[in-house]
């Protein structure tokens, strides 16, 4: 299975959630996209409910000469997950971690800054939340997330992606309610190998697509 582009994966999506649709007319959903490319993906779940949309904001934290290898994540409200096996195998000093965390929050303050101005966060207490990405790889800062948006009250948490290595479906459930992926290929080696059409996506984009999803209405 390959996907035309993002769009075409959160259409593919949204209606692989339609059972969604009576929490959604209550005002009970809320739709979460981990930017950048996930927020493209979770706008098209996000119209197809009418629901509200935002960003959660998270960023992995790499390991010590190696920043692509993750060891852990961070979330903007300090939410912290650690991959205690890596950290354990790498021998990493809790010195570099405690400064990796600091920078990495830094980075999604100035995040935050950019993609809500100055709109805060969308409540998400007693609601139903759907964690949206355009794919999940390493699963860190889906993990982080989860957590998160548990912390803050969030009644139930779903997790959806168009595409997902299948040993990564077993970490994710265990932190979220209910986990829809459409794809699980055996052989996996990168997200955008499974879209046809899989540009970078500005943070322009991102703003673009949060501000129209104002117009629905935050309910």
């Amino acid at each position: 299975m390959r996907f035309r582009d993002r769009k075409d994966a959160g259409q593919r999506l949204a209606e692989a959630l339609r059972d969604l649709e009576p929490e959604a007319r209550a005002g009970q959903v809320v739709v979460m996209g981990i930017p950048r490319g996930g927020v493209v993906v979770a706008y098209e779940v996000a119209r197809a409910f009418q629901a509200p949309l935002d960003v959660v904001l998270s960023h992995k934290l790499g390991a010590p000469g190696n920043p692509e290898l993750a060891i852990g994540a961070v979330a903007e409200d300090g939410t912290l997950w650690l991959d205690s096996l890596a950290i354990a195998e790498l021998e990493v000093p809790p010195a570099y971690i405690e400064e990796e965390v600091r920078r990495q929050r830094e980075e999604l303050r100035r995040r935050a800054a950019i993609f809500r101005g100055a709109r805060p966060p969308i409540p998400v207490e007693g609601r139903t939340v759907v964690v949206v990405d355009d794919g999940i790889a390493t699963g860190a800062t889906m993990r982080v997330s989860l957590r998160s948006l548990r912390n803050r009250g969030a009644r139930r948490l779903m997790v959806a992606a168009p595409v997902a290595p299948p040993e990564m479906l077993p970490r994710v459930e265990a932190e979220a309610d209910a986990v829809v992926v459409l794809y699980t290929p055996a052989l996996f080696w990168a997200v955008g190998a499974f879209y046809e059409q899989f540009d970078q996506v500005p943070d322009e984009e991102v703003v673009a697509l949060l501000e129209e999803a104002i117009a629905w209405g935050q309910k």
